[in-house]
């Protein structure tokens, strides 16, 4: 297959290194928006600014500058992936919406609401953004429980390849499964965009209680309940229950609130450090999608009606509106009530 990656942040590098050393023999190019920065991965063979210590195998080309120009040039690609943050997801689709090659994203998040005034105060999901900005690109999401750093160094990684589309499915597959990363095939893309998304915000409270040194039994609970939310509000946009209990729902909520390396996990750590959310955001250097998506994610659960009590004091911590002891205070004062989601 010949493969381009839009993106040459941690992960859309770690998934370019992964499908490069596929013994399928992809052709694989990995375009960087800074020019600057692709002439020094392809001249040290490295991307120093997201994965130092991880050699660029010599399979993989890496391009930069003007992305029209290189799809022109490489109008014959079989697959297209985008690993652009959420906000960058509906200008890329924008270029490619002529296209019928199969475009996968990586991205996990919502977008923030284009105007809160209007008759859609809320952001749209990946797939939504498609069906409005691509509408006749097939596509989909590749997500699970993942770290840059691990996929890249060949570290077993199990992923889904979500869309509605069994050709897009089967594209993601045969691009990505390989000896050390196994990627299973899923027609509710909902429910994994929902999961991707959500397990960013609960991984901020995680990592607040922990911070906090409040104990196993806290995180425990955080992370149930967590799980809970996210599969009210997936079902409530039309996403299948059973897709929380796998890969991209409970799979990718506990990597994420538990692992050393999650970046929203870490942010948590800091807020309860009393850092500022500036602060903290500052100090990871990445993105860190839960602090974008959050506000979103409870925008969009309040025009559903559904509660998610966890989401909601982590918008109030990340707005300085609660401090974090505050924030335990909130969820531990609710009322009681029964264990169903």
């Amino acid at each position: 297959m010949k493969i381009i990656v839009i993106g040459a942040g941690a992960w859309g590098t770690a998934l370019a290194v992964s499908a490069a050393r596929n013994p399928a023999g992809h052709q694989v190019v990995l375009w960087a928006r800074d020019g600057a920065q692709a002439e020094a991965m392809a001249a040290q063979r490295e991307n120093a600014r997201y994965l130092r210590g991880i050699p660029l195998p010599r399979e993989l080309a890496v391009h930069g500058g003007d992305l029209e120009r290189l799809l022109d040039a490489t109008a014959l690609a079989d697959l297209l992936i985008v690993a652009t943050p959420v906000a960058g997801l509906r200008p890329t689709l924008s270029l490619l919406r002529d296209l019928r090659v199969p475009v996968g994203w990586l991205c996990k998040g919502f977008e923030p609401a284009q105007d809160p005034a209007a008759h859609r105060p809320f952001g749209l999901m990946p797939h939504e953004i498609a069906r409005i900005t691509a509408p006749d690109v097939p596509c989909g999401v590749l997500s699970g429980p993942s770290f840059a750093q691990e996929v890249a160094r060949g570290q077993p990684t199990a992923l889904v390849a979500a869309s509605r589309h069994e050709g897009v499915r089967q594209a993601l597959v045969a691009a990505f499964h390989g000896p050390t990363l196994r990627v299973y095939g899923n027609d509710d893309w909902v429910g994994v965009e929902v999961g991707g998304a959500v397990k960013n915000v609960m991984a901020i409270a995680t990592g607040l209680a922990d911070g906090l040194n409040l104990g196993l039994n806290a995180r425990a609970a955080l992370i149930t309940r967590g799980l809970a939310e996210m599969a009210r509000l997936g079902v409530a946009l039309g996403a299948q229950p059973e897709t929380f209990m796998g890969l991209s729902g409970l799979g990718d909520l506990v990597l994420t609130a538990t692992g050393d390396l999650s970046r929203n996990r870490r942010v948590g750590l800091l807020l309860a450090e009393g850092k500022s959310t500036a602060e903290a955001v500052q100090s990871l250097g990445h993105v860190a999608e839960g602090v974008y998506s959050a506000h979103t994610v409870l925008q969009r659960a309040r025009h559903l009606g559904v509660d998610m009590p966890i989401t909601e004091c982590v918008v109030a911590l990340l707005d300085g509106q609660l401090k974090p002891v505050e924030a335990v205070a909130a969820l531990m004062g609710r009322d009681p009530k029964g264990e169903l989601l």
